[in-house]
């Protein structure tokens, strides 16, 4: 976050204290990436005999530092680390980019004396401008030295990969596997270019639970379909989007049976749904969060599709914006998601209050409490498309002038 930027109305009131999670440290430091005057890149060192899963962007445009991960985690490397900057996305920088990401994971490889393939690396920021790697590198080694695992190195750490966020996204839940006791901790960023086709723009999760890494693939690709993945503040999938999951099995031995796992399930679906949401409190220039709920879809992914249609629907957004009750824009963007609807059954509600029943507005249709609900800060739009039992629930933003003004002048 730069200097003197306003937060945002919808931001918790503080950053979580995020617990120790045994095997991981980590650091931040002011390398001169782009911004001054704050940190800009962040390590975070898990313990030997960790694992890692990982979504990653399926842009065909995808930077340099996600097609590095993407590699080490098809070839299943043991992690030793994350790098990650701010303020520059490595991205469509052809050869070097791809060799600056290789000259940054060799630099936190010799520092902590582990293989540039088992650090895996994340950028985000402006994109077309090659990565300074000369201050990277040359910040590795205070990154090693200032390795620490309390509270305040989990604050720092997410602080340092800000971008045009308002606040630092973090949240932590514990999991009992097999009678241990086992903790989550995650931070996120994301403010802009936020319709995720896998994750969100950065998101790191953490844990002490020991777990093997087709199971931890398989939990957090299933959490993030209900998170990350039900998400969006302007319909942009980013050319960096990266979810690693670590678990360094310090806390509690392997799960004997997968129903051993279903309390861990729950944690991370927590903490995921909690970034994930926290993503969408920070849009850009957004004041008010909308919970947009679909039922009566011919499947989940049809409900999904619908959802998606309304939360990015800028009429919508912009209606919400300013506190206007215009719920045929609502059916609007439930028609043009392409998906089976039954428009005699079709039910609109906003804030709890009906709107429509049978294809046709309510008759004796009261617009005031409508227009109060629309005058707070947190919407519920709740569409019934009267075919199935399929049911999704994505979270977005209004549209605002202040997503106009940050985008602007979002190089300068």
């Amino acid at each position: 976050m730069s200097a003197g930027v306003k937060k945002s109305p919808l931001a918790p009131d503080a950053f979580p204290a995020l617990p120790p999670v045994a095997g991981v440290r980590l650091a931040a430091v002011e390398a001169g990436v782009k911004y001054r005057g704050r940190d800009d890149l962040m390590l975070a060192v898990v313990g030997e005999g960790a694992t890692v899963a990982g979504v990653l962007t399926r842009s065909a445009t995808a930077g340099a530092p996600v097609l590095w991960c993407r590699r080490q985690l098809q070839a299943e490397h043991r992690p030793c680390a994350l790098l990650v900057n701010a303020g520059n996305a490595n991205t469509f920088t052809g050869e070097p980019g791809a060799r600056h990401v290789r000259q940054t994971c060799e630099a936190v490889g010799a520092a902590l004396g582990c293989r540039p393939e088992q650090v895996l690396a994340a950028s985000t920021g402006v994109i077309g401008e090659l990565l300074p790697v000369a201050p990277i590198v040359g910040a590795v080694p205070q990154l090693a030295e200032s390795l620490a695992a309390d509270s305040s190195a989990w604050a720092r750490a997410a602080a340092a990969i800000l971008t045009t966020d308002t606040f630092a996204k973090g949240a932590t839940a514990q999991a009992a596997i097999a009678g241990q006791t086992v903790t989550v901790n995650g931070f996120a960023k994301g403010s802009g270019m936020i319709e995720p086709n896998m994750a969100t723009m950065l998101a790191f999760l953490f844990t002490d639970a020991a777990i093997a890494r087709p199971a931890l693939q398989s939990i957090l690709a299933d959490a993030n379909e209900r998170s990350f993945n039900a998400i969006s503040v302007d319909g942009d999938t980013s050319t960096s989007d990266t979810c690693l999951l670590f678990a360094t099995g310090r806390a509690a031995d392997a799960p004997a049976a997968s129903a051993d796992l279903d309390d861990f399930r729950r944690a991370l679906q927590a903490v995921m749904t909690d970034l994930a949401v926290q993503v969408v409190r920070d849009g850009e220039g957004a004041t008010k969060l909308i919970t947009v709920e679909v039922c009566g879809g011919e499947d989940d992914r049809a409900a999904m599709r619908i959802a998606k249609s309304v939360a990015n629907s800028p009429l919508v957004k912009t209606a919400i914006a300013g506190a206007d009750a215009n719920w045929g824009r609502i059916v609007m963007a439930v028609g043009h998601a392409g998906q089976r609807v039954d428009p005699a059954r079709l039910k609109i509600a906003i804030g709890g209050v009906p709107v429509t029943d049978h294809g046709r507005r309510i008759d004796d249709f009261d617009e005031a409490p409508l227009n109060r609900h629309l005058g707070g800060d947190e919407i519920l739009i709740e569409v019934d498309v009267g075919v199935a039992s399929g049911r999704a629930r994505v979270w977005t933003c209004d549209l605002t002038r202040g997503y106009i003004d940050i985008n602007a002048d979002y190089r300068s």
